[in-house]
């Protein structure tokens, strides 16, 4: 089965995680490879976008296509949507910004390239990012989104690159349709435009869509809704990326506001009401998967969605906080002790762990060590909290952890712990373990409950 089947892309078809189809009332859970890939992608999962943050690094300038409801600005502060940016960076620029940016925000877990023009029309510079930050954050997930002209070229890259998540933006499948949201595209050295330029960019997307999906790359769709334009044609839309494997369908409103100089936007073209808007997401949920809870970011958005905190992360900023960090290196890295059963999630008590995942965690993100064993000290309903002896085992053998996180934890193990100079967590109950020691150990920084972080603070 694909992975854009509705089988495992339901769980993302509405905010409670379940499908809002009469076709789709009893949903499958998301198989275990795909679970993993989007559980902390806020693009990918309804849930995710509460909790983990991504960032947009705008390194690719140049577009290979026009289309009627875009018009990119550079160095643009006070606009909110995509193909704006405050400043475009080099792939080194780039990677500084990941990093200081994953300082300060300790639930990013995603980098994307989503502009201000084309990524894969800019393949040198979107690449050698791709390169440096894989190679450098390997806790980071990478994706891009691109119109997909290019994208058959550089399938094999992208994989190689460990991109496993694209979004392709498909407005039309139909060539007249789409003439009327293009201007032109750039092809093989030559302008087209009408429905020839159409064609040629729906067959690259098609072709592209299907060799991504080949590969186990996710592809979440992307389509503007333009009310008398293709509104009536994305449920068909829907059904063609669904049947290539297309993960999750994305339909966005036009934003047409005229003064952001879009030909659309001259031209008085309207975009959807609400009502609109929700009443082709439903006819399309009936086909797949819709994304619900898409905010439309700019090409160098960064922290929740929802939320821009690009303008903390400008490159004279950036610069700033390096040379901080060179003043003051950070603390040491810490031992923390994981109630896990090996998925990927803090999703054990704590009196129920016959063993706990430990990590070293510092700056650069969490390192999983190996597991510890250990005698649970619940043994059943009747005899938990009364097995001292195995809670004194478990306090010794986790010894020189830092912190232990647990999905629950009891009153007396938590003083305990902390009597023992352990800090106990039971606030990260099943979510992803990287994401969350993370997370625990800037707070313990923040409150200087790292050890040595104070020591270090005071000598600095």
């Amino acid at each position: 089965m694909p992975l854009g089947t509705t089988d495992d892309a339901m769980l993302l078809d509405t905010p409670r995680g379940g499908c809002s189809s009469t076709r789709c009332a009893s949903p499958s859970p998301l198989s275990d490879a795909v679970r993993a890939k989007v559980e902390t992608h806020p693009c990918y999962s309804e849930t995710a976008h509460l909790r983990f943050a991504r960032m947009h690094v705008a390194v690719a300038p140049a577009c290979n296509i026009q289309c009627n409801y875009c018009n990119r600005k550079f160095d643009c502060s006070n606009e909110s949507r995509p193909g704006v940016v405050s400043e475009v960076l080099n792939p080194e620029q780039a990677l500084r910004k990941v990093k200081a940016v994953a300082a300060k925000i300790p639930q990013l877990t995603v980098m994307g390239i989503a502009g201000p023009g084309d990524p894969l029309a800019n393949p040198k510079r979107t690449f050698e990012t791709l390169e440096r930050v894989g190679r450098e954050m390997p806790g980071i997930k990478l994706c891009i989104s691109t119109n997909g002209l290019a994208l058959p070229q550089y399938v094999d890259r992208l994989a190689e690159l460990g991109v496993d998540h694209v979004t392709i933006t498909i407005n039309a499948v139909d060539p007249h349709i789409a003439a009327r949201i293009y201007a032109w595209v750039v092809w093989e050295g030559r302008r087209l435009e009408g429905e020839e330029a159409a064609a040629v960019l729906i067959r690259q997307q098609l072709k592209g869509l299907e060799m991504l999906v080949a590969r186990g790359i996710l592809v979440k769709v992307n389509s503007v809704m333009i009310p008398g334009v293709n509104d009536r044609h994305l449920k068909a839309v829907s059904r063609l990326i669904k049947a290539k494997g297309a993960f999750l369908h994305n339909v966005m409103p036009l934003i047409s506001a005229p003064e952001h100089g879009t030909a659309f936007g001259l031209s008085g073209q309207r975009g959807p009401t609400d009502a609109e808007l929700a009443e082709l997401r439903e006819a399309c949920s009936q086909d797949m998967a819709v994304m619900r809870h898409c905010k439309q970011c700019r090409a160098d958005a960064i922290g929740l969605l929802g939320e821009d905190r690009n303008a903390e992360f400008t490159m004279d900023k950036v610069a700033a906080m390096e040379a901080a960090a060179a003043a003051e290196p950070p603390p040491p890295a810490v031992l923390m002790a994981v109630a896990t059963t090996g998925s990927g999630v803090i999703d054990q008590h704590f009196g129920q762990a016959r063993d706990f995942a430990v990590y070293e965690v510092s700056a650069s993100g969490a390192r999983f060590v190996g597991r510890r064993a250990v005698d649970p000290y619940c043994v059943g309903a009747e005899d938990c909290g009364e097995s001292e002896d195995a809670l004194a085992r478990i306090l010794d053998t986790l010894s020189d952890c830092a912190t232990v996180v647990c999905a629950r934890i009891g009153r007396e193990p938590w003083e305990r712990l902390e009597a023992a100079g352990i800090v106990p967590n039971g606030e990260h109950g099943w979510e992803a373990v990287e994401p969350a020691l993370a997370a625990i150990r800037a707070e313990m920084q923040a409150a200087e409950a790292l050890p040595g972080a104070a020591a270090q603070r005071r000598a600095g």
